[in-house]
């Protein structure tokens, strides 16, 4: 039996009517480079059961105990049916990037069937007015659970369809193996092993977090102390209720821009520019509403917890996140970005030391009813009467060459996420092939003009690329300016004395001789002067005196 870990298991708890637990990709694929220059719904059928078939998520639902008495099982869906799964349709005139983006949001609101394996693709053709997307062109739209994958798990599960060129390799070649089947638990045994698991959890925990707690009182006064110096969470627009309407927009920058921000500040990475165009757009878009706060808003960066030689990534969730201030309270771009740069240095340092690993180690021992009461406290905003943050900010690196699906190119990479717990904005920034995409997952009632926040993007990135000139032309011409002076320095100053008994070396001795003499001669003269100089004032004076 194969049972729901309990970091995925939050996932499915959490969810309600307004809140929906699941990810989407959304990726825009040019047909032009398959062959016959047409990609056939049929060949996407068959292409996602033959790569997806090795995924353990593809034909498993969940199966759910009474009052959620323990965590979920995965079992066989005897009822698969892959047309349920794969869909598509055509854009409505006028075929544009405001109706795809329509599409997108309308399809990532509606809640996942959890009586059916927790993913669906939908297939969205006729994108033949969207800017900068060639005719004929089609949306990929991959939604998946979020109990069953994270953002690098969900990557896997995308790239399993991918190819490295129209006609392949596959990026994740096929093992022709099909996981095993799993039978459905009676309800006895899954009764019995609730009523171990409900004995044994609290037990574990509570030897656990006793071996934890001297770590655990440190780190908790710690951030304590962090929190109440720098870490209050203003109220905004985006922490209010969620509605189940979800608004969804999306722009890509070169990959290369954020590199050479980064690269012209001390310390920066591309995570730390990453958050300072969402800073700054932010800053952008309250100001105009006149609703900036005097506080700075505050971001949750989610991270990835699995280790760099992870073998697979289909074991659900390994995530924990960190809380990072945006100062937006800062008018400056590069004044702002400097301390976001210091802020994310501090919280990797707390949020993935032993802090992290021990919440993470204790968070697996939690009895299902219980972390089933937490996830609907959390749902509602009600953990403890505070606002998680203002603002989710994730970002994912991905794949930096081309990828092909059924053949035809994917030219855009974008994602949504779930929003909700006083949290209505979720930004989310995958890479793929030198570009980096900003996604917005938001409601129409928090934000009913997405393409501004859009134009505040770019208008924060071109702040930064700016600033970014300016210091590396600084920093050539003082570089250059320094060069000279050595150069110049080495010539006035480091002579090379020549060796003793040369030529040149006697030539040398012989004027430096003369130059002596001529100077103990000048000095010697001097007293003479002095003294016909006085003599000549004596007559000087007696010859006024006559007159």
């Amino acid at each position: 039996m194969h049972q729901l870990k309990p970091q995925d298991a939050q996932f499915l708890y959490m969810e309600d009517g307004q809140v929906a637990a699941h990810v989407t990709s959304v990726g825009i694929c040019d047909q032009a480079t398959a062959p016959n220059k047409t990609v056939r719904f049929k060949e996407i059928l068959k292409t996602v059961e033959e790569r997806l078939g090795d995924s353990p998520i593809f034909n498993r639902k969940l199966k759910r105990l009474p009052f959620d008495m323990d965590f979920p099982y995965w079992v066989d869906d005897p009822h698969f049916d892959l047309e349920y799964h794969v869909r598509h349709g055509r854009l409505p005139a006028p075929a544009d990037w405001r109706q795809f983006c329509i599409h997108v949001a309308r399809f990532h609101s509606r809640p996942l069937d959890m009586s059916r394996p927790p993913w669906e693709i939908y297939v969205i053709e006729g994108l033949n007015n969207v800017e900068g997307v060639p005719k004929g062109s089609f949306g990929l739209v991959t939604k998946m659970h979020h109990s069953a994958v994270d953002g690098t798990s969900a990557q896997k599960f995308l790239f399993s369809m991918m190819d490295l060129g129209p006609k392949g390799p596959p990026v994740i070649p096929p093992s022709g193996k099909r996981p095993a089947p799993v039978a459905s638990p009676s309800m006895p045994e899954m009764l019995t092993r609730a009523a171990v698991n409900n004995v044994s959890s609290p037990v574990t925990l509570a030897r656990k977090a006793l071996g934890m707690a001297p770590s655990l009182a440190r780190e908790a006064i710690r951030s304590r102390r962090q929190k109440d110096r720098q870490m209050t969470i203003p109220q905004t627009r985006f922490n209010r209720d969620v509605s189940p309407n979800r608004a969804f927009d999306a722009v890509s920058f070169p990959l290369e821009d954020f590199r050479n921000v980064a690269r012209a500040f001390d310390d920066a990475k591309i995570n730390d520019v990453v958050l300072a165009v969402c800073s700054g757009a932010l800053r952008s878009y309250l100001s105009e509403k006149n609703e900036l706060p005097e506080e700075p808003l505050v971001a949750t960066a989610p991270i990835n917890m699995r280790p760099k030689d992870a073998a697979g990534a289909d074991d659900g969730n390994n995530i924990s996140a960190m809380a990072v201030p945006l100062f937006t309270n800062i008018a400056n771009p590069v004044d702002r970005l400097k301390s976001i740069v210091r802020a994310t240095q501090a919280a990797k340092q707390s949020k993935s030391g032993s802090f992290t690993r021990l919440f993470t180690d204790l968070s697996q021992h939690v009895p299902a009813p219980a972390l089933a009461l937490v996830g609907t406290l959390i749902a509602n905003d009600t953990p403890l009467g505070e606002r998680m943050s203002n603002v989710f900010i994730s970002n994912v690196p991905g794949i930096q060459f081309p990828l092909y699906f059924c053949g035809a190119e994917v030219l855009e990479t974008w994602g949504m996420a779930p929003i909700g717990a006083g949290v209505g904005l979720f930004i989310a920034t995958p890479s793929y092939n030198g570009k980096l995409g900003f996604s917005l997952t938001t409601t129409r009632q928090m934000m009913p003009d997405t393409p501004v926040f859009i134009g505040y993007l770019k208008d924060a990135l071109e702040e930064l690329k700016v600033a970014a000139e300016k210091k590396a032309g600084a920093t050539a011409r003082a570089s250059a300016n320094g060069s000279g002076k050595k150069k110049r320095a080495r010539k006035t100053y480091h002579r090379v004395r020549p060796a003793a008994g040369s030529d040149r070396a006697k030539a040398n001795g012989e004027a430096n001789g003369a130059t002596k003499k001529t100077t103990k001669a000048k000095r010697a003269s001097k007293p003479a002067a002095k003294r016909a100089t006085k003599s000549s004032k004596g007559t000087n004076g007696a010859a006024k005196s006559s007159d």
